[in-house]
């Protein structure tokens, strides 16, 4: 089934202004005279952000309350619709932060995490949040190996849970654990019970981070148009480097509600990150969630410290060198045209442009950055000057730091000293 996505195949899809077209399906994209289009409206999509929940079940990390409460204004102030806040039934400490998060007033909907037991449920609704996640495992392989139950077992428990929490008016998203392995038919059969009982959404999760997007795509599509009145939310893992586009596949795929944690935080290799699939909707896909980007720096660094998991220099899209430029030819291609090598301006995430003088630098990207030192180069003075850079950063083994580029332009100008090149500017 997902092998009919890596050929060419004609499909036709509505489109209000212009009613049914036929439209090729590469991969998991509508194109049509080179655009790429997306298979629902952009207004459908709503992120619910977990670094609350799944992001501090990373292994080692525990966020205090300040920094809870401070990560939940900053996804809400930047316009994340929802965020699963927490896990009620750890007890006393949990709930605390949970109602002072509640306390906050947000805009953004608070959800919390259950298992499919009242008591669950119950500390929920004693923390004042109006929607919950009920999970349950829905795999064989973990129903016979961790519940130790069977299907109809799973079935009853949905039933009790999902009745209990609409009888007490809560909006309710049912969690379908490990259901990358279930059984396809078993899926359609638990939707189907959950939307009879009123559920709100179905969450379909890659628990093990196993799925390509071509799989993950069609999965969601067949569980779209088998139990097409209840939406669905995609919740990815990156075991296999794949969260971020098994996420955008589940979107394209036709779901409504994608998860994400700032930095892709989560338990083993983490979750599909925030910036990666907001950034990745807009850009690949042109659905905008209406989430503003340009904090997403600020908020990744906060939650890497807070985390104690410093965000890498060359984490895609928020990692602070990603929009440095050090080959010859890149750098110069950027500074005649950012959009040459950048395929969005750096500030849109909170970032700015940086020229790397080192091995594999030209000289245009040279009279630049001492441009930006005070210091002006005519282009014969910088070819000659850019023979030492090069040779003294293969001495060294990396790009130059400005005082370094300051003392070879002294050592080369012994001479041209003036108050120009004194120049006071951090190294980078």
């Amino acid at each position: 089934m997902a092998c009919a996505l890596l050929s060419l195949v004609n499909t036709t899809i509505m489109d209000e202004a212009m009613g049914p077209r036929r439209c090729t399906l590469r991969g998991l994209f509508f194109f049509q005279g080179g655009t790429c289009m997306t298979t629902i409206p952009d207004s459908m999509v709503i992120i619910d952000d977990t670094t609350l929940r799944d992001g501090e079940q990373t292994a080692g990390v525990v966020f205090g309350l300040r920094e809870k409460l401070a990560i939940a204004r900053m996804l809400d102030d930047i316009g994340v619709p929802e965020l699963e806040c927490g896990i009620p039934a750890m007890g006393k400490e949990e709930q605390d932060s949970i109602r002072a998060v509640v306390d906050l007033g947000l805009n953004a909907r608070l959800i919390t995490w259950n298992r499919a037991l009242l008591a669950d449920i119950r500390a929920s609704i004693a923390c004042g949040v109006s929607a919950v996640d009920i999970s349950l495992s829905v795999s064989d392989m973990m129903i016979a190996n961790k519940l130790r139950k069977n299907r109809a077992w799973v079935v009853e428990q949905l039933r009790t849970a999902v009745s209990f929490a609409k009888e007490h008016g809560l909006y309710v998203s049912v969690g379908g654990e490990d259901a990358s392995r279930a059984d396809t038919a078993f899926l359609v059969e638990l939707m189907g019970c959950a939307h009879e009982l009123g559920a709100d959404r179905f969450r379909f999760c890659d628990t093990l981070g196993i799925l390509d997007p071509f799989i993950m795509f069609e999965k969601i599509r067949y569980l779209r148009e088998a139990v097409p009145a209840l939406p669905i939310e995609v919740h990815t893992h990156n075991d296999l480097g794949m969260a971020t586009a098994n996420a955008i596949a589940g979107v394209r795929a036709g779901a409504r509600f994608v998860n994400t944690t700032v930095n892709g935080l989560g338990e083993r290799a983490g979750n599909a990150a925030l910036e990666e699939v907001v950034m990745g909707l807009k850009l690949a896909c042109g659905i905008d969630p209406g989430i503003e980007t340009h904090r997403f720096h600020e908020i990744s660094r906060f939650v890497g410290t807070a985390s104690g998991r410093p965000v890498p220099d060359w984490k895609p899209v928020v990692g602070k060198k990603v929009f440095s430029h050090e080959s010859g030819v890149h750098a110069d291609g950027v500074l005649k045209n950012p959009g040459n090598y950048e395929g969005f301006d750096p500030a849109e995430v909170g970032l700015s442009r940086y020229l790397v003088l080192g091995k594999h630098s030209g000289t245009s990207s040279l009279l630049q950055r001492f441009k930006e030192l005070g210091i002006i180069l005519t282009r014969q003075e910088g070819a000659r000057l850019m023979e030492r850079v090069r040779e003294k950063s293969q001495q060294v083994r990396r790009p130059l730091k400005d005082r370094e580029l300051r003392r070879l332009y002294r050592v080369n100008n012994p001479s041209s000293e003036t108050p120009r090149d004194r120049v006071v500017c951090s190294d980078v």
